[in-house]
């Protein structure tokens, strides 16, 4: 029995239906205390669901649900109230008639915040925490942008000083400059604060660099769990590694834990399947190299700033390694990342190398149904 002494939240097999939908199909998920997770996946997914039966707005059918060694949902019933959990919502659900100053000592009293002087510092603390000055504490919540109107509710979910910290989508209002620098405040005050967190959102990236364990989740259950490094590099499944990132995909040949493919031999981490497979590679594993027997012609590129991606079309293998009939010998589309737009200037030839290994998945196994970096 695996040990879970530093477990702060156990979901074992939780299901939830609504109508004749089943939106939860067996939710297993233990966080470690003081740990952040992020559960990431596409609308409809079921992660808000999950995330309301943690904070026990509603509860489900099956399955238990366990905060700090104690039954919360299933045997028996604990109300929200009673959960020493905070909770902010996508649209902050501020109070219209409160001053953003009373929005966030809601709830405070002598018994949580100590006296109203201590409540106002309180206040203030928590304004700064989110980046916004003391002045804002008078404003009302329709004098507020709707990214300012979020952090208040950041704001408010603290106050309390809650042991478990549920953020649904908190981030997804601000401008791409203030999400990420208050997210990266948020996440160095409740790491501080050692409060154990849960972020649902649909942001990729934001889920890899907000997390230390990131939970995939397609169709109400989890289809990988773990380091966001691993989940990234080493996706379970095609769909997943889709949804993470942009993948090239390409048909390989796998014999032990070498796949040759239309970029030649690429080493692959404890194989699933031999033979003809689909290899995983991440398009900043492909890169431009001096001298390599590999090469593409330039298509087209769409420039961002600090990279390119670099629409390529491989050329007919010219290496002497046999691969296996029926597998392209070049001639696919892949995308790639690149640093230096003046090296990916229309019908420019390029040598390209592989760095590290790629991921080999079963043939046929179903994508997401999102487009692919390789055509």
């Amino acid at each position: 029995m695996a040990d879970t002494a530093n477990h702060h939240l156990e979901i074992d097999e939780v299901t939830k239906t609504f109508g004749r939908q089943q939106v939860l199909k067996g939710i297993n998920l233990h966080v470690a205390r003081g740990g952040t997770t992020a559960i990431v996946g596409p609308s409809g997914s079921g992660k808000t669901t999950l995330l309301r039966l943690i904070a026990g707005f509603e509860a489900p059918d099956t399955g238990q649900i366990r905060l700090d060694g104690r039954v919360v949902a299933g045997d028996t019933w604990v109300p929200a109230h009673r959960r020493n959990v905070g909770y902010v919502a996508q649209d902050g659900a501020l109070f219209p008639h409160l001053t953003v100053g009373q929005n966030i000592a809601f709830g405070l009293d002598k018994a949580h915040g100590g006296s109203r002087k201590q409540i106002a510092a309180r206040v203030e603390e928590l304004l700064d925490m989110v980046a916004l000055d003391g002045s804002y504490a008078k404003r009302r919540p329709h004098q507020l942008s709707g990214g300012q109107q979020q952090r208040i509710a950041l704001a408010r979910a603290m106050a309390r000083r809650p042991e478990v910290m549920l953020l649904d989508e908190p981030f997804s209002a601000l401008d791409a400059g203030l999400r990420v620098a208050t997210r990266r405040a948020v996440a160095k005050v409740l790491a501080k604060a050692g409060v154990t967190t849960i972020l649902v959102t649909h942001d990729q990236a934001e889920a890899l660099s907000f997390a230390d364990q990131v939970a995939v989740m397609r169709g109400g259950k989890l289809a990988q769990i773990g380091n966001p490094f691993v989940v990234y590099t080493r996706p379970a499944d095609r769909a997943t590694a889709e949804f993470l990132g942009d993948a090239v995909i390409l048909d390989a040949w796998l014999e032990g834990s070498l796949a040759m493919c239309s970029l030649g031999p690429v080493p692959v981490r404890h194989p699933t399947a031999q033979g003809h497979v689909q290899i995983m590679l991440r398009p900043e594993q492909i890169r431009i190299a001096a001298e390599s027997p590999i090469h593409g012609t330039v298509l087209d590129w769409d420039y961002f700033g600090p990279e390119s991606s670099v629409r390529i079309k491989l050329a007919d293998r010219p290496w002497d390694q046999p691969i296996h009939p029926g597998l392209p010998g070049g001639g696919e589309v892949i995308t790639i990342r690149h640093w230096n737009a003046a090296m990916a200037r229309k019908g420019m030839d390029l040598a390209l190398k592989v760095i590290g290994e790629g991921v080999a998945f079963p043939l046929g196994e179903p994508s997401t149904g999102v487009s692919t970096l390789a055509e």
